[in-house]
């Protein structure tokens, strides 16, 4: 069986399926006969048993992966589960009232989830939280459904899903992972992001595509040329194996520039910078090959537990991240949650386009003391390196000014508590919404740099749904309008002598990285996954080529032409 789907993150892969399935519980009222209250019991405390032994499993896992702080959730959910009172209560319904066990948990952590989350109390509402997670897990086993999650992939697999969420690939044992493919999500989805940030071969957008996988199934994912395989011959293992084995080779000749300066042919820097979700020393491997942080997505820190970060575990990662840079500028975005990214511990409001709503720096407005802390911690940090803070979904001059209003705030509070920080951080703004690009010759007066975030500003400018595979020949990177807003916002900020980088996908396309060049953007940031490949073609290009490959498709009238003439340029005039 063939599925045909653009890849998001190249290379070839060769494996078995896993096909991940998140449980959801859908419990009924139910009872049993009088004579069966004893194995009911029996039952209900087998399963309890069972539930410790996974929970049991699962934080000496985490305490081996050197993840105290998962680690620690994991306890908690072992105390619950031992909770006398919890437990009395279940076998009584079930005893007393010949509740059926899956009925009497269900009803029982419920009561307990229901008070917890009406609390005011925001430790004791994301108590419940913990609550829903253990009551999943119990009834799960007493259902006899298999237990899947990302973090728990036995072996090297496929991974096949419906979608998936920031808080499923943020525990994604990426060593384990040979490829992704999805019935949903579009090139510039945070699945999209995660897979060629660790360059995991991906497919997103197949159709359908769970109903005909089954997990142990062998596939093959060629997202080179966008085909997904299910039950290949012989013929089609033996085919693809080489062409697996010559884009691997391919990849080794490229990875050879991963350590050369990024200097063109004639002798300008352009500063090849990381894009990273958090410290952890996967995400920072790549340091030593970067000229610094163009984008810390700080919301990963916020979505991979149960509970909101508070300020000291935040400046103690964004302590690590100034330290391991140095003198080398890490640009800090603040909490950018809504859109395709939730947390577990907050409600977000229930919106029609949740990507025109309230999301990232719409949301810290409504949620101060959220913004607050984050702000506070990053200035605690900020002397330990070079840390910029950037605001991100700025739409005018009044979220600006209200957005440094409250960082002066949280300066005047340290200074009052003797807490040093460093007073002449700088501070910008992504570049992510046309409005902004379109007064970026007026904004640029109150700004110390900013980023152009190419993945929301590409959306936006030609209204498409960048999730929707669907719409994906209309999600077009290279289209003039496109181009031409960018480079409008490059000339204004040259004029003004403020720096601006690219740190949307586009910044790590090496055909993007050229056009930019020649637009006098001197900043790229991207994945690890694409700093050899940008550095290719910096090294073997020079500026004055570059701006003229810029000019010729400034002037193009469709994204096909831009795309073919970056190309043709490439060809005949960079040394390969």
């Amino acid at each position: 069986m063939v599925f045909h789907a653009p890849p998001v993150s190249k290379g070839v892969a060769i494996g078995r399926a896993f096909v991940f399935i998140p449980f959801t519980p859908r419990i009924t009222v139910s009872y049993i006969e009088p004579d069966a209250v004893v194995s009911g019991a029996d039952r209900y405390l087998a399963v309890a048993a069972r539930a410790d032994e996974e929970l049991t499993q699962l934080v000496q896992y985490l305490t081996g992966q050197g993840e105290p702080e998962k680690a620690a959730i994991f306890e908690a959910h072992i105390e619950i589960l031992h909770d006398t009172e919890l437990a009395d209560e279940i076998l009584g319904l079930i005893k007393a009232e010949y509740y059926a066990p899956e009925y009497a948990v269900e009803t029982v952590y419920e009561k307990f989830i229901g008070i917890l989350s009406d609390a005011d109390d925001e430790v004791l509402h994301e108590r419940g939280m913990d609550f829903k997670d253990i009551k999943n897990r119990i009834l799960r086993i007493l259902m006899g459904v298999e237990h899947k999650t990302l973090s728990e992939i036995n072996g090297p697999a496929v991974v096949f899903a419906h979608d998936l969420l920031p808080s499923n690939t943020a525990v994604m044992d990426r060593e384990k992972v040979l490829a992704i493919v999805t019935e949903i999500g579009g090139p510039t989805c945070h699945s999209a992001i995660i897979a060629r940030s660790y360059g995991i071969p991906a497919l997103l957008g197949i159709a359908n595509v769970m109903e005909a996988v089954n997990d142990n199934d062998m596939v093959i994912v060629d997202a080179v040329d966008g085909e997904l395989i299910i039950g290949p011959s012989e013929k089609e293992l033996e085919q693809f194996g080489i062409k697996q084995k010559a884009y691997r080779d391919r990849l080794a000749e490229i990875e050879k520039y991963r350590s050369v300066p990024p200097l063109t042919k004639d002798g300008v820097r352009i500063d090849v910078c990381l894009n990273i979700g958090s410290t952890n020393d996967d995400e920072l491997e790549a340091a030593v090959f970067a000229d610094g942080v163009g984008l810390f997505r700080s919301e990963f820190l916020f979505m991979t537990g149960k509970e909101q970060p508070c300020e000291e575990r935040q400046f103690k990662a964004y302590k690590k991240a100034a330290e391991t840079f140095g003198e080398r500028q890490v640009i800090l975005r603040t909490l950018d949650i809504g859109g395709d990214k939730t947390l577990n511990y907050m409600a977000l409001p229930v919106e029609q386009n949740p990507f025109l709503g309230c999301r990232a720096l719409r949301l810290c407005f409504k949620n101060p003391d959220l913004f607050k802390t984050q702000l506070r911690a990053i200035l605690r940090a900020s002397i330990y390196g070079n840390l910029a803070i950037m605001f991100p979904m700025v739409e005018n001059f009044e979220d600006l000014r209200r957005a440094k209003a409250v960082l002066q705030e949280c300066r005047e509070e340290l200074k009052v508590e003797g807490i040093p920080f460093n007073e002449a951080i700088k501070v910008g703004i992504m570049i992510e919404i046309p409005a902004v690009a379109l007064i970026a010759d007026l904004i640029v007066s109150e700004v110390d740099f900013a980023s152009i975030g190419t993945n929301d500003l590409c959306q936006y400018l030609l209204a498409v749904d960048r999730q929707n595979p669907d719409l994906a020949d209309y999600y077009q990177s290279f289209h003039p309008g496109l181009l031409r807003l960018i480079d409008y916002t490059a000339k204004s900020f040259k004029k003004a002598g403020k720096p601006l980088s690219v740190c949307g996908e586009l910044g790590g396309d090496p055909l993007a990285a050229l056009v930019f060049i020649g637009m006098g953007i001197r900043k790229l940031s991207m994945s690890a996954s694409c700093i050899a490949a940008v550095k290719r073609i910096i090294t073997n290009l020079d500026t004055a080529g570059a701006k003229e490959a810029a000019v010729k498709a400034l002037a193009l009238s469709t994204a096909a032409e831009v795309e073919a003439s970056l190309k043709d340029h490439v060809r005949t005039k960079i040394r390969r």
